[in-house]
């Protein structure tokens, strides 16, 4: 048993507060989040995140290396009793250990991408699933960055952390409008390409290794700020389609990502 102060209650005031953090506005209002899960904290730990409190399930037992990182970084342990854990803890994935963490900047004046590989630019992206499987392809595909424009889900969401397998700590990420967005873009002098669910060019044949590539939401697709930042001479944009040979008539946006994605990585070898 580790010999942290120990908590019994769900009702205690410290785990009302950090089962709180599930609400955007709680988020957005004390600059915290939850991350829940070994593999996710300890991520957030390798990229220097700053933690608060570390709430142990009092049955499962931590990897040793980890907790005194999160000491390190911050965190106070604290050993829950089973209805405690289970207020602050994610469902019913029970890896024995929920972070409360600063959350970190995603301000479009701090971003930096990296200096190869294409961008992700997600407009109106509402699932917090969708964002976080994103963040995975972006990962896993060696994007340069991830940009996400009026979108519907907060990055710092825990499921979206969670959905993310804690790559959102390792995938240069912001967040803005989407007129800041195209102001960078052109300042950037990146290619833009839009994927549009039709009357595109085939998926394959643009040039994506360098490119900021644009995805919407599949309920509203993309807005008409682009073509039209396109029409004034501030963008230079492309709309590529991928086929669609059933009955759907558009792919999950995560999906798409990840063709393109790997699309780019393939033209860049």
């Amino acid at each position: 048993m580790i010999p942290f102060e120990r908590i019994t209650s769900p009702a205690n005031p410290r785990i009302k507060a950090a089962a709180r953090l599930r609400d955007a506005g709680e988020r957005r209002s004390r600059g915290l989040t939850l991350i829940d899960g070994l593999r996710e904290i300890d991520r957030a730990a390798t990229a220097g995140i700053r933690f608060r409190e570390i709430f142990l399930d009092e049955t499962i037992t931590p990897p040793s290396d980890l907790l005194p990182r999160l000491e390190a970084a911050g965190g106070e342990p604290l050993s829950l009793a089973a209805a405690a854990f289970a207020k602050v803890a994610f469902g019913s994935r029970n890896e024995g250990l929920v972070a409360v963490a600063e959350v970190p900047s995603f301000a479009l004046a701090q971003w930096k991408p990296r200096a190869t590989g294409p961008l992700l630019v997600l407009e109106g992206v509402e699932k917090p699933g969708n964002l976080g499987a994103i963040l995975r392809t972006a990962d896993a595909a060696g994007v340069a960055g991830v940009l996400v424009v009026d979108g519907g889900t907060d990055p710092a969401n825990p499921a979206t952390i969670r959905a993310s397998l804690g790559t959102i700590f390792s995938v240069p990420l912001a967040v803005a409008t989407v007129s800041d967005a195209i102001d960078w873009l052109a300042a950037s002098g990146r290619p833009v390409v839009l994927a549009v669910p039709a009357t595109g060019r085939a998926w394959h044949a643009a040039p994506l290794a360098r490119a900021a590539i644009v995805l919407g939401s599949e309920a509203h697709g993309i807005s008409g700020a682009w073509q039209s930042a396109a029409d004034h001479g501030r963008l230079v944009v492309e709309a590529v389609t991928l086929p669609m040979l059933g009955v759907a008539d558009s792919l999950n946006v995560s999906a798409t990502a990840a063709v393109l994605a790997y699309e780019a990585v393939r033209q860049a070898e």
